[in-house]
């Protein structure tokens, strides 16, 4: 494994201080090294650039091995998670912490990732697998005594110049113990590689043993002692050459860095792009190099593919319609929709046409098992969640706006079964309020850049964002138009239907449109003030969005109290700015609610059937310090104030009240509790939260005075001056500034009653769902909750359910605030690790215990170790029992701690060994149960079925000598009875087949197309095939002794067209059951006709219609006269009769179609005098089976051989001086909804699209 930089675990280091752990992490940050360990915790630092891939194969690589046998990973901390739940049947918990801009969102979907594709990983044991060498690569066997003084791998160790004798005393010593080991306790061993994890123990030795160690390593192999990193082997992906200047400073580190991935989420590509990497890498690299040209080709073959759901085509068009393209900070916002989003897009694309989206996708799921569903929904679900929940912001370019719980539901064999999804605080106020700098939610930008003109058309929304001023002075970017087909991909893979997700895009579209209201104040006669909407026709498009009549939402918005009445005089009427107010109400809670029915929507699809053990992410908001600090930052740093006193709470505290309480030697590690903050914020009755809520406060500048009443004195509130509207709250992590304005409006941003039922008469089933409290027949509820009400509840809940589970913590650090990569701010990462608490973390894993258990658990779960204990102890209590185990265990017993209660574990490594050697253990005695029951099962069904054996055979043999005589004398009776019956039998059935065939043939069975004939029997089916060809061709005979000579030449001229268009021509079925008319505009009875035929010799007209004549340069339909006669072809002027064009029926030699359903023929002229000025003819008529097979029957009869018929996607014809290709496309539309062809000219080419 190539050398790390640094130590992986920051308890290892030499000199433990809080400036060797930031100088630790930023050696390992400078080399890309972005993970670190705190005993099982992770450090992770925003690389803010592409660093390495996170594909299925570092997934398998991770979810083999322990967490301390390959680099630091959020991999490995997430199979650490996993393996203790399937292992330990326990609830998990993954804490992701850290302020704005640290990666929480990155880092949480690579978990995501983890966890959903974890069991796709190779099945193969790698625990019974040895290594090959443990000498030539450093390995520790984990029986080993001396294991603590093994060498932790410095930055780099030097060249020495051989094996020490310690070194090989140390091997020798190891070799015997595990042969002892392997005679008392019959244990199969695993070389582990811990060499680079340290206890507290070793770590004075480990100057002594660094330098012998090296020499080992370097004569005997070139491989170090740490482990080799072979899950970080270089893989090929595209080269981004902007990438360059990162690929020459990056030359130097030891791993090769890959360009071309991910750039929001700083780390690598996105862990989404992993999931078909290898089956769509095609498609994902033109993805990435910006083929555009491809994607058009996709959209326009899935916009034909839309059926009924035209309007939700799932591949989006480009729009001809320019943006400017404006970057968001210094870096980019990067999409989370990555390349293989596109190839797999790509992949369903191809397959055949299918009338709906849904229907489309519902074929394809069933084509998946239920794990790759699961995996599909759960990476979907994500994508419209983050396009519906999360901003760019001041400090982050794709900030999570929301908290999210994710509760992964895993059964007893590792596999993912459902997914719960919980959301906190929607911050729903950006909606109307969005700061200068930032955006508003993606959705918005993606559904006005990203959609087709169809579908903005139906939606009443133009393309331009400054037309919406809920978007005013916001910037959209290019990518938004390329994620919003991904965004709408995820709906229809989520199961939701045309209708559910035509309703959300409406809704969507009704927020942005009610924003653009304008209410213009007027006075009344009475002197009151009132206010009317001046855009009236924003209004009525809004009604139409909503299948509401307009006067309602005119009144909703106008008239306070106002009834669902359609009257213009109902209720009191609202001046300008409450109206106002009440706008931007109703728009938030319609976002809001609508986000709050989108996750129950997607939890009824990832809901489990059965209740299994629950592996849950919590990603929550991150701390924020900004310009301007409202009760949305309130909000958001209460949140980030109480996950941080559970961490504190659980941990730090917790952990040593329990050693004290085990009476385990301790020295106190001081830490800052930030308990008091919490109370002031949540204290009830006098925290701020309860005074925001007290009823009597009528303004912010009551609410200021209150709060300052009943929080002067605590040492963690402050005054911003008498004239400031302004109070200072000092966090745990900063002190903050916040502006009491707007406090109280926020905090109880409620929904006047009478706008929900004026909205519920709403015929769309989506707004009804989303104002249930309008139902007239629904009982009034209790009064609404406030915000800060909310903000507590959900907070408890949600602390009282992670407090029940194991707890994992990832601590994101924002290494500096320009998101530029390889800045490293060490002012910046210093406050972020003092107010995280990390020191005093990293103290308490060096000195403390990684893992308890209490007496009874530890004996009953490590009980089969041992012979003595197992399966049954009689020597005496459990403590001794347990001494038993530990001092038969091969690992230090300085390792175990006995407390009163628990059972003390002192390091990870000893936790991971531990459940090694009972995992093989279990296997053991799983494979001896099976062996002994095998055994005994097959030698008591031998001995049962060798008796009865000997039984059967005696008394058979007896029997069947016995049977063998009378048999054979039955036969020669039974073979002489057989045949005097079969012939008789044979006999009497052929007479009496012929004489009633005549009887048993049905009436009117003298047409052609009758094909009922009586059965005959098997012996008789060449005689009867024989008669009832006989009997088809005599009917044939007298059908056609019926016609006259008319109805001959129809005849002829329908057999005719079968045998050229049937099974070439898709339109010919379609021209079977009308008869062919010939003159259909009645041109035998014009006399002008007559004196022009008498001229032209073209008495007799086999052929007259108005057909479409296509124009040669522009492929327009031009209407003209045609008639065909016995000896040439006439296109004459309709109105006139004047014969612009005469062609001798001889001069034609080809006539060419398309095999598709379009009635378009190209009459192919001979190169003569006539050819060549004129070129050949393009018709479009809708008789065109019928005007080819006549011109058919009339080149044959007028040069004596029939011409050539060629049906083709794609043939050349002559227009006078220039030869041009025509070549057709089929659209895949249905017959009902099939159009005129669209005929295109390009150069040389002609394409016509049917």
């Amino acid at each position: 494994m190539e050398q790390e930089i640094g130590t992986w675990d920051s308890v290892l280091l030499e000199n433990l201080s809080e400036d060797s752990f930031i100088n630790n992490i930023h050696q390992r940050y400078k080399r890309d090294h972005i993970y670190t360990y705190i005993g099982t915790s992770v450090v992770a630092l925003n690389p803010y650039h592409h660093i390495s891939e996170h594909s299925l194969e570092n997934i398998r690589d991770y979810g083999n091995k322990g967490i301390f046998q390959l680099p630091p990973h959020i991999y490995g901390l997430t199979n650490l998670a996993y393996q203790s739940l399937k292992d330990q049947s326990e609830d998990q918990c993954v804490l992701l912490t850290g302020e704005s801009g640290a990666g929480k969102t990155e880092t949480f979907k690579m978990i995501v990732n983890f966890l959903t594709h974890i069991q796709d990983k190779s099945h193969a044991n790698p625990l019974r697998k040895q290594s090959s060498s443990s000498s030539a690569s450093g390995i520790v066997l984990p029986g080993t005594s001396s294991r603590r003084q093994s060498p932790s791998p410095g930055p780099g160790p030097g060249p020495g110049p051989g094996p020490c004798p310690a070194t090989q005393r140390s091997r020798s010593h190891t070799e015997s113990f595990e042969r002892q080991a392997r005679r008392n306790m019959r244990e199969k061993y695993v070389d582990f590689d811990f060499s680079h994890h340290k206890s507290t123990e070793n770590i004075s030795t480990l100057l002594e043993s660094t330098t012998a160690a090296t020499m080992t390593t370097t004569t005997t192999t070139p491989t170090h002692l740490h482990p080799t990193k072979s899950c970080f082997r270089h893989q090929q992906t595209q080269v981004n050459t902007s990438c360059t200047a990162n690929v020459a400073r990056m030359t130097t580190s030891k791993h090769l860095p890959h360009s071309g991935g991910c750039r929001q989420c700083g780390h690598s590509k996105c862990t989404r792009a992993q999931s078909l990497e290898k089956e769509e890498r095609d498609a994902a690299l033109q993805m990435l190099r910006g083929s555009n040209n491809r994607l058009s080709s996709v959209s326009a073959t899935a916009q034909l593919q839309r059926g009924s759901c035209s309007n939700l085509n799932l591949v989006r068009q480009h729009s001809t319609e320019s943006q400017p393209q404006i970057s968001m900070g210094s870096t980019q916002r990067i999409s989370l929709y990555d390349a293989h989003k596109l190839s797999k897009v790509l992949g369903s694309s191809s397959i055949s046409p299918s009338p709906t989206p849904s229907a489309s996708s519902s074929l394809h799921r069933r084509h998946k098992s239920p794990s790759q569903r699961l995996r599909e929904c759960v990476t979907c679900a994500d994508v419209f969640l983050e396009a519906m929940g999360n901003a760019c912001t001041l400090k982050n370019n794709n900030s999570s706006r929301y908290g999210k719980l994710f509760d992964i539901e895993i059964d007893f064999k590792g596999d993912p079964m459902g997914v719960h999804i919980t959301h906190y605080m929607l911050e729903k106020t950006r909606i109307t309020d969005t700061v200068i700098g930032e955006r508003n939610f993606h959705i918005f930008y993606q559904l006005l850049l990203g959609a087709d003109l169809q579908l903005l058309k139906s939606l009443k929304l133009f393309r331009n964002v400054e037309k919406y001023e809920l978007l005013r002075n916001t910037t959209a970017i290019e990518e938004d138009r390329a994620n919003f087909h991904y965004t709408k991909r995820s709906l229809d893979v989520l199961g939701l239907s045309c209708d559910e997700i035509n309703s959300i895009f409406r809704i969507i579209a009704v927020v942005l449109k009610l924003g653009n209201f304008i209410f213009v104040p007027v006075t009344n006669i009475d002197g009151t003030e009132g206010c009317q909407i001046s855009n009236v026709y924003e209004v009525q498009e809004t009604a139409q969005l909503l299948n509401l009549d307009a006067q309602i939402l005119i009144n909703c918005l106008t008239r306070a109290n106002s009834t669902s009445s359609t009257q213009e005089d109902v209720g009191c009427e609202m001046d300008a700015r409450q109206a106002a107010s009440y706008r931007n109400t109703l728009c938030r809670t319609l976002y809001s609610r609508l986000f709050t029915w989108l996750v129950n929507k997607i939890n009824e699809t990832l809901k489990s059937t059965q209740r299994e053990k629950n592996l849950a992410l919590l990603d929550f908001y991150g701390f924020e310090v900004l310009e301007h600090n409202s009760f949305e930052q309130f909000a958001i740093n209460y949140s980030a104030e109480k996950t941080h006193q559970n961490f504190v709470l659980n941990v730090l505290r917790s952990e040593q009240e329990l050693y004290l309480r085990e009476g385990l030697e301790w020295s106190r590690i001081d830490y800052f509790d930030n308990e008091s903050i919490c109370e002031l914020i949540d204290k009830p009755s006098y925290g701020i939260l309860s005074l925001i809520n007290e009823p009597h406060l009528s303004s912010n500048e009551a609410l200021l005075l209150r709060v300052q009443q009943c929080c002067a004195g605590h040492p963690n509130f402050m005054t911003s001056g008498s004239n400031s509207m302004c109070f200072q709250i000092r966090h745990y992590a900063n002190v903050v500034n916040y502006s009491i304005h707007r406090f109280l409006e926020k905090n109880s941003d409620m929904l006047p009653k009478y706008i929900s039922a004026g909205f519920y008469q709403s015929q769309l089933s989506l707004v009804q769902s989303l104002f249930p409290e309008g139902n007239p027949r629904r009982q009034a509820s209790k009064k609404p909750t406030t915000l800060s009400s909310n903000i507590r509840t959900q907070l408890q809940t949600l602390l009282a359910s992670v407090k029940h589970r194991r707890a994992h913590y990832v601590f994101c650090i924002k290494p500096n605030e320009c998101k530029q990569s390889h800045q490293f701010d060490m002012a910046l990462v210093q406050h972020q690790v003092r107010y995280m608490s990390l020191m005093p973390l990293v103290h308490l894993c060096r000195t403390g215990h990684c893992y308890h258990l209490p007496h009874s658990k530890f004996f009953h779960r490590y009980k089969l170790l041992n012979s003595l204990t197992w399966p049954h102890f009689h020597g005496g209590s459990q403590v001794e029992g347990i001494a038993l185990i530990i001092r038969n265990l091969p690992l230090p017993s300085a390792e175990f701690t006995l407390g009163t209660k628990n059972v003390f574990v002192r390091s990870p490594r000893t936790v991971y060994e531990l459940e090694q050697f009972r995992r093989l253990r279990i296997s053991e005695l799983a494979v001896l149960i099976q062996k002994m029951f095998r055994m005994y099962h097959a030698r008591k069904r031998y001995r049962r079925m060798r008796h009865s054996q000997m039984v059967i055979s005696s008394a058979w043999r007896t029997w069947r000598a016995r049977e063998e005589y009378r048999t054979l004398k039955y036969k020669r009776q039974v073979k002489w009875a057989v045949d005097v019956i079969a012939r008789y039998y044979h006999q009497w059935k052929i007479r009496q087949y012929l004489l009633t065939i005549p009887l048993r043939l049905p009436p009117n069975t003298l047409s052609p197309l009758s094909s009922e004939w009586p059965a005959a029997p098997t012996f008789l089916l060449d005689a009867s095939r024989l008669l009832r060809a006989i009997y088809h061709r005599w009917k044939c005979y007298i059908y056609r002794n019926s016609f006259d000579q008319t109805a001959r030449n129809r005849m002829r001229e329908k057999v005719t067209a079968s045998i050229i268009f049937k099974d070439r021509k898709a339109s010919y079925a379609r021209s079977v059951a009308h008869p062919f008319v010939g003159d259909y505009v009645r041109l035998r009875h014009n006399q002008q006709w007559k004196k022009i035929c008498a001229e032209t010799n073209d008495q007799y007209v086999v052929f007259a219609d108005i057909i479409n004549k296509i124009a040669r340069s522009s492929g327009k339909f031009v209407p003209i006269l045609l008639v065909l006669s016995t000896s040439s072809l006439l296109l004459l002027d309709q109105r006139t009769l004047q014969i612009k064009y005469r062609v001798p029926a001889s001069e034609i030699y080809r006539m060419s179609l398309s095999p598709y359903l379009d009635d378009i023929a190209v009459f192919h002229v001979k190169a003569s005098e006539f050819g060549r000025k004129k070129g050949d003819f393009v018709f479009q008529t809708g008789h065109v089976i019928e005007i080819v097979t006549k011109m058919f029957l009339v080149i044959q009869n007028a040069i004596g051989k029939p011409p050539e018929i060629h049906i083709s996607t794609e043939f050349e014809a002559n227009f006078g001086q220039q030869t041009v290709i025509f070549s057709f496309k089929y659209g895949g539309m249905s017959d009902l909804a099939q159009g005129p062809p669209k005929v295109t000219r390009k150069a040389n080419r002609m394409e016509i699209i049917v």
